[in-house]
């Protein structure tokens, strides 16, 4: 029997459908469905009934140039979750082959990103007219440390030992107002350069309370007399943690070190835990020297070369870009 594909939007009835993955779940489904300005798409494919993979796509929109012009993202982290390891290439060139034909056509760009494999997907994304761009990555390997504080550089062990001595303290968020603090901070503090899209601060709140059926994150506060002057955002699939936002006023609050003590937080907590790796999904451009990628780097993780795959809307700049990144 052929592959069926069934695509489910945020006014679908979603099924309970199986799976670990965090970034590919029904919860982030219903987390980005609440979310202003982000449009999800879940892509299922099954056989005879039996669920062979799905992807979960999210669509950002912002609007531009007065709002005159609607630019759209359209983006998904990993390479999706399969139940049939033989043939998820097969699979996933299937979905692949689908989203391109009915979905990303609406999206000015394309993004896949994170990939488990930088080789995973090659052949369908090539036939899919999309190009790939050499990009860097930071992982830390947590079950090989007694305490992630072994591996940290002599400076960052300080900045953490000076902040607390100082009056910080780092705790986990505990109510809807502590996270819609600490979205407002980070929407404040947060560059462009790491992440230029960045969500709705509901979707900080979402995000909690989706955990709260499942653990599929965490939200860390770095307090300084009772203020939030800092944070992070960790998530979690698998045995692997995901540290997805983090910043803080490090001007402001110079010797209590926000933005060293919310990093360390989660890494610490992950490590508590039992997950063997933290992964940063956002280090900055791969071009050149980024300030946030040697901030991230002197906690003791690696530097790990990966692709990410685009594709743009103009099929003459695509092209081109191609050519470009052949």
């Amino acid at each position: 029997m052929a592959i069926k594909l069934t695509t489910y939007h945020a006014s679908s009835p979603l099924p309970d459908l199986p799976g670990e993955n965090t970034f590919h779940s029904n919860e982030l489904f219903r987390v980005y469905a609440a979310t202003p300005n982000y449009t999800p798409i879940l892509l299922t494919a099954s056989e005879d009934d039996h669920l062979l993979g799905k992807l979960l796509v999210v669509v950002q929109s912002n609007k531009k140039f007065f709002k005159l012009f609607n630019y759209r993202l359209c983006q998904v982290l990993g390479d999706g979750e399969y139940f049939d390891e033989v043939r998820k290439e097969e699979v996933f060139e299937l979905m692949l082959g689908y989203l391109t034909e009915e979905v990303f056509n609406y999206c000015q760009v394309v993004e896949f990103r994170n990939l488990s494999d930088a080789l995973f997907g090659y052949k369908a994304f090539k036939e899919n007219h999309f190009f790939a761009i050499n990009w860097l990555k930071v992982s830390y390997s947590l079950h090989s440390v007694t305490h992630v504080e072994e591996r940290f550089s002599a400076s960052r062990l300080r900045q953490v030992k000076k902040g607390l001595k100082n009056g910080a303290t780092v705790r986990m968020a505990q109510s809807h107002e502590e996270v819609e603090q600490f979205a407002m901070l980070l929407q404040q503090v947060y560059s462009s350069k790491i992440r230029r899209h960045f969500p709705d601060r509901k979707f900080f709140n979402h995000l909690q309370e989706g955990s709260d059926k499942k653990e599929m994150s965490r939200i860390f506060i770095v307090l300084y007399k009772e203020k939030i002057i800092g944070g992070s955002v960790c998530a979690y699939s698998g045995d692997k943690a995901y540290m997805w936002f983090s910043g803080g006023m490090t001007k402001m609050y110079l010797r209590q070190y926000p933005g060293v003590l919310a990093v360390w937080k989660a890494m610490a907590d992950a490590k508590e835990r039992g997950y063997r790796h933290i992964e940063f999904l956002d280090v900055g451009l791969p071009f050149r020297k980024h300030g946030y990628r040697e901030f991230v780097l002197r906690f003791g993780g690696k530097q790990i070369s990966t692709r990410r795959w685009f594709r743009v809307r103009w099929n003459l700049l695509n092209r081109v870009l191609m050519r470009i990144y052949s």
